[in-house]
């Protein structure tokens, strides 16, 4: 076989991995972004919605492509302004500007209305009636609130969320973990249904080595950010395609399975289409 042939594929907006997977990846994947801090884990993420942004509302000419309908990024307590400043600061202006297409929800309230973090640190609302108006919004969990929020957004989209990292190590905190690794299972079903990809990002080192493992399994695809010495010493980041449910086989097959990576100003996140040997 000489390439991956999907009925539909989704782009991740990505020109240098795009080809990879012979133009994007399949619609409904939950895919973990994993890895160590500033190995690239959130630039791609950044970068994939930054590109993909410039192409909704466009139609396209391969009835196979499917354009995210929406892009939704979801923090789990970053401000969306703190999150709009980091990018600004990161990617050059030509890249934003079509920003404003990317829908940002805030769970911020619903993950810090249960610590010792006052709540004139993290609510936008000073007046107490507004509050109570925007707790109406609020559920349960933070899982339930979740929920809902996924339930407002389109089919058909690519959903970001911004750190499961967080959301794991509440719900271990509280003797909770069965009720997380229950709804990771539950995303991956009913993303097929709605058509829609998820990026889940994800710190590693965090969970234990059979948290990880139980998360990893819940996954279509699974994205490992990492640093590595190269042969001149320097470090380098390194992306893995650890697992990639129904594309695996072929990359492996063409040896493309592990990627240099830089990031730029001006491109974003970019892999070398070169297999690495350190």
């Amino acid at each position: 076989m000489n390439g991956i042939q999907f009925e539909q594929y989704m782009p991740t907006g990505l020109s240098t991995l795009d080809p990879v997977f012979d133009g994007g990846i399949p619609p409904g994947s939950v895919v973990l972004l994993k890895g160590d801090i500033g190995s690239g884990k959130i630039e791609f993420a950044y970068s994939s919605m930054i590109h993909l942004s410039h192409l909704m509302g466009k139609e396209s000419k391969d009835e196979r492509v499917l354009i995210p309908k929406e892009i939704c990024y979801v923090a789990v307590t970053k401000r969306k302004e703190s999150i709009l400043r980091e990018i600004s600061q990161s990617f050059h202006q030509d890249l934003l500007t079509h920003l404003e297409k990317i829908r940002f929800e805030d769970l911020s309230d619903i993950y810090f209305d249960k610590s010792l973090v006052p709540i004139t640190w993290y609510t936008e609302y000073d007046d107490i009636i507004e509050r109570m108006t925007a707790r109406r919004k609020i559920h349960d969990n933070l899982l339930t609130t979740l929920s809902f929020t996924l339930d407002e957004v389109s089919e058909q989209s690519l959903v970001i969320l911004d750190s499961l990292t967080e959301i794991a190590t509440q719900y271990i905190a509280a003797g909770q973990w069965p009720d997380l690794s229950a709804y990771l299972r539950g995303m991956q079903r009913v993303a097929k249904k709605w058509n829609t990809s998820f990026y889940l990002i994800l710190t590693k080192g965090i969970l234990n080595q059979y948290q990880e493992i139980e998360v990893a399994d819940a996954m279509d695809a699974v994205i490992h950010f990492k640093w590595e010495e190269s042969s001149s010493a320097k470090r380098q980041r390194v992306l893995y395609i650890e697992k990639f449910r129904g594309v695996m086989i072929h990359l492996e097959d063409r040896d493309l399975v592990k990627f240099a990576v830089k990031i730029t100003p001006e491109r974003g996140f970019e892999v070398s289409n070169i297999r690495v040997v350190i």
